[in-house]
């Protein structure tokens, strides 16, 4: 996916045009929206961007939040049961997967009024198998490795640009007490994140695509290199990462006492915003590059949008709704108290960005290609499947767990994509 032409428009520029304010049945009536939006600041931010719909629209949106995790788990059975109006979801192949179970409403009527408001890019990442729109974007954040200014400028601490630099560093910030990399795993799709990022390091972004569509076998050579250079990594990276969520990894880069973490702005970030700790000390690099046949030319930066359930209960006023989020003005409302993710509608201004917004932007658009997240880009099954297995890869780093984590894959892989 190309990164530039995603975030092309998030530079200055004129704000798109908001929609006609909705009449007629929508006015006053209820839409119901399903909100995996569980994290405080995350559902502060989505809040208010409900509250500017209502208001555009004169539909009363009703939020009803479910756990992040909980929510992932179970949408299955949410949307063939009795789901809100509207739900929360992401875009690429997790959003072609349920438009085409036909638990999801194509939106082709609302991308005709809104369209212009993004590129190409966006658009495709909204676009089902069978040619139909059935995402309305809003952000995207990078995946990069985070760290605290004040903690490099104390110890003398400079950013790796390669993979020798990097493990050099990890080194020195053990031998100077620290924790290297903060990491934690208890929910399973963090590591997805550290899986994606040294594939397309060191076999490329088209590898990794193939590799998510199964195009490519899990037994593949380069599938074990990626896991060799993981198992250099975990003897400094922290401990005990399967018992531990990401939360409580982001705190000891909080306080200081791990040096680096690896993982999105959408969670690092948003979590500095929520512990109420100083995001100006706040800093990141994108993953140091290992095989310079590939640099730092790729990285995951994935898309979080909003679509239209099949069983929706008043798909017109859900459709206004949508109208509205689909624009600049809707975007710029959210990203008010949003201080970690960056809009994706041409022409987004938004002075309240920060400097990590800014660098995100600035560090997408370097970007030739861009993932969507193992658990987007791949059948979610074997989204699943692989974080069993890398929870065991985590437990035991070895040879003989790496040889037997790629059989496994495969026979998996066989059945999901062939069954």
């Amino acid at each position: 996916m190309a990164a530039g032409a995603l975030l092309s428009a998030c530079g200055d520029g004129s704000e798109a045009d908001s929609p006609k304010k909705s009449s007629g049945p929508v006015a006053g009536s209820t839409v119901a929206f399903g909100s995996n939006y569980s994290d405080p600041a995350t559902k502060e931010a989505f809040a208010a961007l409900a509250a500017s719909a209502s208001a555009s629209t004169k539909a009363k949106v009703k939020i009803n939040t479910v756990d992040h995790n909980s929510f992932q788990q179970n949408i299955t059975s949410y949307l063939q049961g009795t789901p809100d109006d509207l739900f929360t979801w992401f875009a690429g192949y997790r959003m072609q997967y349920f438009a085409a179970q036909r638990l999801a409403e194509p939106i082709d009527d609302v991308w005709e009024k809104i369209g212009g408001n993004f590129g190409p890019v966006a658009k495709e990442l909204s676009t089902g198998l069978d040619g139909h729109q059935y995402l309305v974007p809003l952000y995207n954040y990078p995946w990069v490795v985070f760290y605290r200014k004040s903690l490099f400028k104390k110890n003398g601490y400079t950013v790796p640009t390669t993979w020798d630099a990097y493990l050099a560093l990890c080194r020195r910030m053990k031998a100077d007490g620290l924790v290297p990399i903060a990491f934690g795993d208890k929910d399973g799709w963090p590591a997805l994140g550290t899986f994606d990022i040294l594939n397309m390091r060191l076999n490329g972004h088209d590898y990794h695509a193939k590799l998510m569509k199964h195009e490519i076998p899990w037994t593949d050579r380069g599938v074990h290199t990626v896991f060799q250079h993981w198992a250099e990594m975990m003897p400094y990276t922290q401990s005990g990462a399967n018992g531990r969520t990401w939360q409580d990894a982001a705190k000891t880069l909080e306080s200081k006492k791990a040096g680096m973490m690896f993982q999105g702005t959408n969670q690092v970030a948003a979590q500095f915003v929520s512990d109420k700790v100083d995001l100006d000390d706040l800093d990141f690099f994108p993953f140091p590059a290992v095989d310079p046949k590939w640099g730092q030319r790729y990285m995951d930066a994935p898309t979080d949008g909003f679509m239209l359930s099949k069983k929706a209960k008043n798909p017109t006023a859900a459709k206004a709704v949508l109208e509205y989020i689909g624009t600049g003005e809707a975007e710029a409302e959210y990203l008010k108290s949003d201080q970690w993710d960056v809009g994706l509608a041409k022409g987004l201004k938004v002075p309240s960005y920060n400097a990590i917004q800014k660098k995100s932007v600035a560090e997408i658009a370097k970007c030739e290609a861009v993932g969507q997240f193992m658990d987007r880009d791949a059948d979610p099954a074997m989204a699943t499947a692989m974080i069993s297995l890398i929870q065991k890869f985590i437990g035991d780093p070895r040879a003989r767990t790496i040889a037997s984590l790629q059989k496994s894959a495969e026979s998996q892989a066989k059945a999901i994509y062939t069954g």
